[in-house]
């Protein structure tokens, strides 16, 4: 995994200013940007399992996780691409969804982290 993002905390604003995720539980980061297919979905999807109401995952990619985000809707996941200057990473916030599925934005396309608000079952 690569090195800790240029600024943590930065990033987990951003991620609670532009995003529907819970703020209450703990951020968990998880850097995939260095390992090859397909660890970077197995190993996000070894962490959401872990999550507790109220927990977020920030996952730090090289581009937008696509083939991630249909299996946390079906594992009933919410999800949403965070645009953030605070590292170059596309970051993906996700967290145990609450039951109703909503989307706003469109999702971004490969290597763009522009922000999108997804809420999956």
């Amino acid at each position: 995994m690569n090195s800790e993002p240029d600024d943590p905390a930065a990033v987990e604003r951003a991620v609670a200013e532009r995003t529907d995720a819970p703020t209450d539980g703990e951020a968990v980061s998880l850097d995939v940007r260095n390992l090859g297919p397909p660890k970077p979905l197995r190993e996000t999807l070894e962490r959401v399992a872990e999550l507790r109401d109220g927990d977020v995952l920030v996952q730090y990619n090289d581009r937008t996780p696509q083939f991630l985000f249909p299996r946390l809707e079906d594992r009933g996941f919410a999800y949403a691409a965070v645009d953030t200057d605070a590292t170059d990473a596309v970051v993906t916030a996700i967290w145990p969804a609450d039951g109703e599925t909503t989307v706003s934005g469109e999702r971004a396309d490969e290597g763009d982290a522009a922000a999108n608000d997804v809420t999956a079952t």
